[in-house]
């Protein structure tokens, strides 16, 4: 599938699916495993404790914002190029719910919440991680903290930004992308219904 203007909810897995066959083996950022690797480690990890569709979509987009050149134009918000976070979010938001895409928009918040709030959790991230975490502001002020505590589904958020964490151990096998289309399809399609 090429890039195209009129993505719908019948089209958008699969042109999800294209980016991650063509682009998924691009590096991550100083990790261990490649972008797509690491989104389907945490897709793995999400099933395996029994998550909601939702949260496994959610895990398994969370870094869709990386590849955002791949959509056409007019799906972004003008200003949130630049965050991979926010224009994930921006990208997916026509397609898929509040939670995922909650999911998507503050997991780089949540690594800066998990850092403010638990002393252990920032020896627990990557170098790669460390670094990224200075460049997005590091640790949050009590008054970010006090304001991601209010964010409606701030409990998925963390469990998204702890699987994202575990996701980068090179040689896991996990199933690929096509395995988790139904269950994005379905997503999708639940969303679509709800909204009319």
């Amino acid at each position: 599938m090429t890039k195209q203007q009129n993505l719908s909810s019948d089209t958008i897995v699969d042109f999800i699916g294209n980016i991650f066959l063509r682009r998924g083996a691009d590096s991550y950022l100083g990790e261990d495993v490649t972008m797509s690797e690491h989104m389907l480690q945490g897709a793995q990890l999400a099933e395996q404790s029994g998550a909601s569709d939702e949260v496994v979509a959610a895990i398994l987009l969370h870094d869709i914002g990386h590849y955002t050149s791949e959509f056409p134009e007019d799906s972004l918000e003008k200003g949130i190029n630049n965050y991979h976070d926010e224009a994930g979010a921006a990208v997916l938001q026509s397609w898929f719910p509040a939670l995922v895409t909650d999911c998507v928009k503050y997991h780089v918040a949540a690594k800066r919440y998990l850092c403010a709030i638990d002393p252990d959790y920032f020896a627990k991230l990557s170098d790669a991680s460390v670094h990224t975490l200075k460049l997005q502001g590091g640790p949050m002020s009590a008054e970010e903290v006090r304001d991601f505590e209010q964010l409606r589904h701030r409990k998925e958020i963390v469990q998204v930004r702890l699987w994202d964490d575990e996701g980068k151990v090179a040689g896991v096998e996990t199933p690929d992308f096509a395995y988790y289309a139904p269950l994005l399809q379905r997503v999708v399609d639940q969303h679509s219904k709800s909204r009319h």
